[in-house]
């Protein structure tokens, strides 16, 4: 950049900066009448005019070429028009970049909006997903106690690192695929305890990795609702069957329980299942998520790519 270059940016710049920020705003907020804006925005134009000529006279000319070339009026009719299209020029680039610079700021603005907002709405899915085991599991526990059963040490741990896991591990953001399942199968001990052998139930994994991360309680709801609307209620044949799989981050996740009077317990279901659904949509990009509820059998069958975790 030569040393003209940078002597004209200063009222290129000036003008530009001035249009910018002060005029076309007035008149955009309408804060005065139009026709005195307009007025103004000529007078701030002669200015930079003036300033223009006058270094091109007093600075350019005996400094930078030493007078090799003549000067020519200040307010020269000839040479006025050509400040006015370098001016308009520098102002139309300054509006160009400004514009693109909004625009982009305006779109990282938005997108930090709706990422908050889907943190929030995924913390409160997952605030809904508390325990219903708590009570049942505590009145467990009592009977065991009044009994002096050697296995109620045994129940107390189990709920113990439940209880852990819910308050310190659930609050992060994905977690080994097999702290999940070691949470489920704590669970499945302490739920046995409460049917004895009226329920036939049935866990089967076959994990290729189990440091593959996932998100917290995020198969904890399933099994939960097979246990409080599945056998729970299920007075005759009364089973659950889980199969886990995961390869290659591929999850498969299969549950079926027994069922009765299934149309009562429908509400309660459908907003579990559409709470995990929810999850799902917010976490995972690459998922199928398919119910069956037929023949005194509800099954839920989830396929998910843990790698497209936080890929949407």
């Amino acid at each position: 950049m030569t040393e003209s270059t940078l002597l004209y940016f200063i009222p290129q710049a000036g003008f530009a900066y001035y249009l910018y920020y002060v005029g076309v705003d007035r008149i955009l907020k309408r804060k005065h009448r139009t026709f005195f804006i307009i007025i103004e925005i000529l007078a701030v134009l002669f200015f930079w005019i003036v300033i223009d000529r006058a270094l091109t006279n007093y600075i350019e000319l005996p400094f930078i070429h030493h007078n090799l070339l003549k000067a020519a009026p200040l307010l020269d009719l000839r040479k006025i028009p050509i400040v006015i299209l370098y001016l308009g020029y520098a102002a139309g680039l300054f509006f160009t970049v400004q514009s693109v610079r909004n625009q982009m700021a305006s779109k990282e603005r938005e997108k930090n909006l709706v990422k908050e907002k889907l943190e929030t709405e995924l913390k409160v899915l997952r605030s809904q997903t508390n325990p219903h085991f708590l009570f049942n599991t505590l009145n467990n526990i009592y009977a065991l106690a009044r009994k002096k059963s050697d296995k109620t040490p045994e129940v107390i741990m189990k709920l113990s690192d439940l209880l852990s896991f819910m308050l310190y591990q659930s609050g992060k953001d994905v977690i080994a695929i097999e702290e999940e399942i070691k949470m489920i199968e704590d669970y499945i001990e302490l739920q046995k305890i409460r049917y004895n052998d009226r329920l036939s139930l049935q866990l089967v994994k076959n994990i290729d990795k189990g440091s593959q991360q996932i998100a917290p309680l995020l198969l904890m709801p399933l099994v939960e609702n097979a246990f409080k609307h599945g056998a729970s209620e299920t007075r005759f044949d009364s089973f659950i069957n889980i199969d886990v799989r995961l390869e290659n981050g591929l999850l498969h996740f299969f549950i079926e329980n027994s069922i009765e009077n299934c149309e009562s317990k429908k509400e309660n279901c459908n907003i579990g299942l559409s709470n995990i659904k929810r999850q799902l949509e917010l976490m995972y990009k690459e998922y199928k998520l398919n119910i069956a509820d037929k023949d005194k059998t509800f099954k839920v069958n989830i396929i998910i790519n843990l790698n497209s975790y936080g890929k949407i």
